[in-house]
This record gives C-alpha cells, sequence and structure tokens, in this order.
C-alpha cells in the first residue's frame, strides 16, 4: 500500500458487496415480476383476441377484437360524459342516444324504460307531440292474464287488393314491416337476419330495389320492389321484362305483393347507386349488372312515362301475377297525386297501396343536398297525399303505407293518426340487428357487418342470432302501438284519430293534429265496415288467446 493511502476495512467491502448483491437481486424480482405480469398481460389479451373474435354474439368484438370493448366501456359511462362534456340524449342524430337505447334494449329484451320522468323540456320545445289518453281507457293483459298474446298481432285494417279483388289479395298480419333495403347496399348476413327475423315476428320484408337474393328466402314474406333498374325482371339491355318477372315469382312463392318505386325520401329524383367497392360477382349475378363499375339506377322508368302508362303498366303487373300491386313514392310538386287520384276514380284502373317515403328516410349513399333539401319530410307529404286521395273519394280504396324515421312508438302512431294503414321501417331495423350508426355506408367500411361486403367485418354478424333480435324489436314496438292505442281507449292503432294527438309550441299554445293538417272529419280513418272488421279480428284475437292461456 503507498504512502497516504487510506486502508478500507474488510467489514465495510464485504458490506458494499451484499448491498450490491441484494439491490442486484432486488432490481431482478422486479424485473422478473415486470416481466410475468406483461407475459400474463399479453396472454390475456391474447385469450381475448381469440374470444372476441370466435363469439357470435358481438359484430363490433369480432371485427375489431380488444379495441371493441373501448366502445362499450364508453358507452357504459356515457351518461356521466355527456353530462358534462358531450351532447345530451336527444341532441344526437339521425337518432338521439335515448332512441338507439330502447331500440337496442328492446331488441335484446332487456329493460327499456328509463327512470326519473322525462327529461324532454316540453313547454319549451317547439313542435312537441302530446298523446291525448281517454280517461277511461282500455286494459292490456299481462302476461299470465286472460287474453295475453305474447306475439301483440296486430295486422292491417285493410285487405292489401281487396277493393281492386287480385287474385291473390291478402290481409298483412303486422302493422309494422320492414322497408326496402337491398342485397349489396347490406351485406348478405344483415339481408338474412332482416327476413329471418320477419319470418319470427310475422310481419313483410321489402326487398328493396337490388332484386331477390338468396339471403331474402329464409322464410319470411317479401314484397318485392321494382325499381328503375328492373333487377331481376330486367332484359340485358335494361328494358323490363315479363317472362323474367314470372321466372322470378315462380321461384320465389314467398312473394306477396309488388311495389313499384317511383323515388326515394333521401335521394328523390336523382336514381339510385351502388358503388363499385360494394359489387360482388354475386350481386353483379343477381341484378345483372357488370361488377366493373357503379351501379346506377336510372331517376326515371322506362317501362311508363306518365300517370296514364304507370297505371296500365299496374294493371298488367296485377293481371300477369294476380298479386297487389303498389307504389313508393316521396313527395313532391302535387301534380302527380291529383292526376293519379282523378283517374283511379274515373277510369276503372288503380294502385292497390300507396308508400309514402319522407325526406328524412335514409340511403345506403346520395348526394347530401338531395338528403337535406329534396322532398317534403313525412308528416308534411303524407298528409298532402292523404288529403289529394279524399277529396277524390277513393281514400278507402287505398292501402297507405307511411315510411321515414317512424320506428319509434310516437312517430308511428302520428302517421297512423294521418291515415296511414301499416308502417315501414329501415335504419330502426338495421339498429336493432347491431348497427352503431357510424354513418359509414357509403364507404364499405361499416363497422358491423351491416352495409359493406368486406368479408371481415361481414364475418362479425350472425344472422340466427340477429334476427331474434329483430324479431324482439318488432314485436316490442307493436306492443307499444297497442299500449298507447288502448290508452286512448281504441283497441287498434288504425283507429287513432287526428283529434287523440296534439302539438304543443315553444310559446304555451297547443293545436289539435287536425287542425295543423286540415283534415276534413273522418279523413285518415279507416272505412266503418273496415273499422267494424279490426275490431271483430283483435276481439277474436284476445278470446284465442285467453283459450291459450
Amino acid at each position: 500500500m503507498s504512502r497516504g493511502a487510506t486502508a478500507v476495512p474488510g467489514n465495510v467491502l464485504r458490506s458494499e458487496r451484499m448491498l450490491f448483491g441484494s439491490t442486484f437481486l432486488q432490481r431482478m424480482e422486479t424485473m422478473t415480476t415486470l416481466w410475468l405480469l406483461g407475459l400474463g398481460l399479453l396472454a390475456g389479451m391474447i385469450l381475448l383476441a381469440i374470444y372476441d373474435v370466435t363469439q357470435r354474439k358481438h359484430a363490433i368484438l369480432h371485427n375489431f377484437p380488444i379495441i371493441g370493448h373501448f366502445r362499450y366501456w364508453l358507452e357504459m359511462i356515457g351518461p356521466e360524459l355527456r353530462q358534462y362534456i358531450v351532447t345530451s340524449n336527444n341532441e344526437e342524430r339521425p337518432f338521439s342516444r335515448d332512441q338507439r337505447s330502447w331500440i337496442y334494449a328492446s331488441s335484446k329484451k332487456e329493460n327499456n324504460y328509463f327512470g326519473f320522468g322525462s327529461d324532454n323540456d316540453m313547454e319549451l320545445a317547439p313542435n312537441y307531440l302530446i298523446i291525448k289518453h281517454s280517461t277511461f281507457p282500455l286494459s292490456s293483459p299481462h302476461p299470465g292474464e286472460p287474453g295475453y298474446d305474447p306475439h301483440f298481432r296486430s295486422p292491417c285494417a285493410k285487405i292489401l287488393g281487396g277493393y281492386r279483388q287480385r287474385r291473390k289479395a291478402f290481409r298483412p298480419e303486422s302493422i309494422i314491416n320492414v322497408s326496402g333495403m337491398s342485397y349489396g347496399s347490406l351485406s348478405g348476413p344483415a339481408i338474412e337476419a332482416l327476413n329471418r327475423g320477419c319470418q319470427i315476428a310475422g310481419c313483410l320484408q321489402s326487398t328493396g330495389e337490388g332484386g331477390i337474393s338468396p339471403y331474402h328466402r329464409k322464410g319470411g314474406d317479401l314484397v318485392w320492389q321494382i325499381g328503375t333498374g328492373y333487377f331481376g325482371c330486367r332484359e340485358l339491355d335494361g328494358r323490363f321484362s315479363e317472362q323474367k318477372l314470372l321466372d322470378t315469382l315462380a321461384a320465389n312463392p314467398q312473394v306477396k305483393a309488388l311495389e313499384i318505386k317511383l323515388s326515394q325520401g333521401a335521394k328523390p329524383g336523382a336514381g339510385g347507386i351502388l358503388p363499385r367497392a360494394k359489387i360482388t360477382p354475386e350481386i353483379a349475378e343477381i341484378r345483372g349488372i357488370s361488377s366493373d363499375a357503379d351501379c346506377i339506377s336510372p331517376a326515371s322508368h322506362t317501362a311508363f312515362r306518365d300517370t296514364d302508362s304507370l297505371l296500365d303498366f299496374v294493371e298488367r303487373l296485377a293481371d300477369l301475377t294476380g298479386l297487389p300491386v303498389g307504389i313508393k313514392s316521396a313527395v313532391g310538386e302535387s301534380g302527380f297525386w291529383h292526376d293519379l287520384a282523378r283517374q283511379m276514380s274515373t277510369t276503372g284502373r288503380g294502385v292497390d297501396f300507396i308508400t309514402i317515403d319522407g325526406g328524412e328516410g335514409g340511403t345506403g349513399a346520395g348526394p347530401l343536398v338531395f338528403s337535406d333539401h329534396v322532398s317534403l319530410p313525412f308528416k308534411v307529404g303524407f298528409a298532402r297525399v292523404q288529403k289529394i286521395i279524399a277529396e277524390y273519394g277513393i281514400d278507402n280504396r287505398v292501402v297507405f303505407v307511411g315510411s321515414g324515421k317512424l320506428g319509434m312508438p310516437e312517430t308511428a302512431l302520428f302517421a297512423f293518426a294521418l291515415g296511414c294503414d301499416m308502417v315501414n321501417i329501415a335504419r330502426e331495423a338495421l339498429l336493432s340487428i347491431g348497427c352503431i350508426q357510424a354513418q359509414k355506408c357509403h364507404t364499405n367500411h361499416c363497422p358491423t357487418g351491416i352495409a359493406t361486403q368486406n368479408r371481415w367485418l361481414v364475418s362479425g354478424l350472425d344472422p340466427t342470432l340477429k334476427s331474434e333480435r329483430a324479431a324482439n324489436y318488432i314485436v316490442t314496438l307493436r306492443k307499444e302501438l297497442l299500449s298507447l292505442s288502448r290508452a286512448c281507449g281504441v283497441e287498434h292503432p288504425a283507429l287513432i284519430s287526428v283529434d287523440d294527438l296534439e302539438i304543443i309550441d315553444d310559446r304555451f299554445g297547443s293545436a289539435s293534429i287536425r287542425e295543423l293538417f286540415g283534415y276534413a272529419p273522418g279523413v285518415g280513418l279507416p272505412s266503418q265496415e273496415d273499422q267494424h272488421s279490426i275490431r271483430e279480428w283483435m276481439l277474436a284475437a284476445r278470446v284465442t288467446s285467453r283459450g291459450m292461456t
């Protein structure tokens, strides 16, 4: 040891070595613990991802494993978030959080009640609907009581095709049916889920103008919608073909009526478009089109050119098939409706049903300006057509169908008060099978596999499970409509009149629907004969249910 150096005692060296060794061991233990935790977390995530991909209940989890859970977690704490930093329950569009929550709960047979009373500002909200209950309402049987019907059957008050004595006239079993949504715009499993759901609920499904696909042949009855592209009944050059029509009907006996589509509320006067990205070889074969370009449906028909030739075409289809034949249209200029009513009242020709689609209705893809500003909203448009038809005294010859955001109990009841005999639902039905209102329908990237042809996204949609949810929603909507009708003192929604509803404005004033829309007495109600018939039907159904209880 050199001079001036200080000797370090051996015990100090030993202590330092021991301290170093202890620190090293602690660090190793910490690293091992963190490594094990990380390994466990990774294993857990792998197991969760495997579960998400293999489960069939939630399309979002299947299509977006692990991260899809954040959507449900955020949904759970949504009320708290919106309470402070986002939107209220009634601000989201096109369907509010309250509306979507009610549809989701109804489709899953969960509790669809809301607590603590209404959060709507009734007195300060413009155009706020009030349903005027009767002092002496009719009773609604509960489970286990005599007369309880778990299916809440409520058929149409009129015979479809009855007035014109079509060979295959019938009374639709349900006042709630599924509106036209084409295969192509929707995926195959989505169409199948809706079709199976219609079979369970006992209602009709409109095919949309894209033709009849294999997914429409799962047990549900159909209304075949014939648009300007004549898909399923066209020649190679796109013209209408009688023989192709008859061939398709022979292969599809579940078709109960034909609907000629004149226009659609979300894009009237613009025709239709199916983007090339969504055209698969199967879709191209069904429609008889090329898969190399967007599929364009022209703005107008080639099989007729005016009201007179339209009625000739209607009678031609009815004579060929025996089926009831109707039209679907948005409402713009009124001249057509006056001409239609005049010719129906004087020429012996006529449509069996009229479907009015509101400007607020949905679409898979359409120009924004058409969706926002072309065609009248449902209530204004339907009331205008109803009054014109009634002026010519032929309103009881026609079955009226409403369409365009009518899938909530109060909006559907409003439609029946205005004179609808049936209501068609579209986007609400999609919500019931899993739609989350992502508004990606036009991109082919719908995250739930509903409005896309992407194989991975589509694989997450289980049509068997979703069909039950669609049926549950439709049955629940019928239940609510029957409950509202009985609260107003009548047995069936078709018996609700314009005097049973009132609109409150934001200045403490109010007016009945009759006053607002200028309805004459009796307009909007079925004939006395049809009213008596539906009362008798509902009474007989209750007696039958009582016997089964």
